[in-house]
């Protein structure tokens, strides 16, 4: 049997094993990634490649490894589901790194996190001052749980006594300033339609637009190529290479 048709069947048996064992632990790993779940799918996926890749030695025993890292991974998933303080010693847990406003910097320093990491985390949740925060949790997977404080809570149709209508789910009408027609027809609109929008926004042609959608309340969102923006601002700690 030749080299190369050695290689394409070593491949599928590690592409369906990966597949498989992917259905039976994968879930959890990617809706809670801790550094245990990432550093065992590089395993696993190395030793699915070195199975397809490495024709000096026999396939059984990458296969025997591959499925004894797996079966272990399984293991150790449903012991911290039914043991909690294995759960702990395993996994970690919540630590909280921001009280009253105020960071935790012997809990950072502890974590092994810096400053600048727990703000970029903030600004993903949208909150741009430490002040605003009540508390900031960090989670076992490098999630981080934030409550504001009562005064920054955004005030909601609810606290108005007020009556909200339903927003719906965007559809994409351009990508890559290319016009998707299938969901213009769903929307029971057409490309004259769009194009006239877009003419209203100063825009002369679908090539110019990089991303656009709209929602059921009517809301066009056009993001162009070339957003024209003056002054973008930097949050870099210090001046890199680029």
């Amino acid at each position: 049997m030749s080299e190369g048709l050695v290689v394409v069947v070593r491949s599928l048996i590690g592409f369906f094993s990966l597949f498989i064992f992917a259905r039976i632990i994968g879930k959890s790993q990617i809706s809670q990634l801790t550094f245990f779940d990432y550093v065992l799918g590089i395993t696993i996926g190395s030793m699915a490649a070195s199975l397809a890749t490495d024709l000096s030695s026999r396939a059984w025993p990458h296969w025997v490894a591959l499925i004894t890292w797996a079966a272990l991974g399984y293991i150790m998933e449903k012991i911290t589901v039914k043991w909690l303080y294995a759960a702990k010693v395993l996994e970690g847990e919540p630590v909280i790194v921001i009280m009253n406003g105020k960071i935790m910097e012997n809990v950072l320093r502890k974590m092994n996190y810096r400053v600048t990491e727990i703000m970029g985390l903030l600004r993903n949740k949208g909150i741009f001052d430490a002040n605003q925060v009540d508390f900031a949790i960090l989670e076992p997977n490098g999630q981080l749980s934030v409550l504001q404080k009562p005064e920054y809570l955004p005030l909601t149709p609810k606290d108005m006594k007020m009556k909200a209508s339903f927003s719906g789910i965007s559809s994409e009408l351009i990508y890559d300033g290319i016009i998707i027609e299938q969901n213009l027809r769903q929307l029971k609109k057409d490309e004259k339609w769009l194009r006239k929008e877009l003419k209203k926004q100063g825009i002369k042609d679908v090539s110019e637009v990089f991303f656009a959608s709209l929602n059921p309340a009517g809301s066009l969102y056009v993001d162009l190529y070339e957003d024209r923006l003056q002054n973008p601002v930097d949050i870099g700690d210090y001046k890199g290479p680029y």
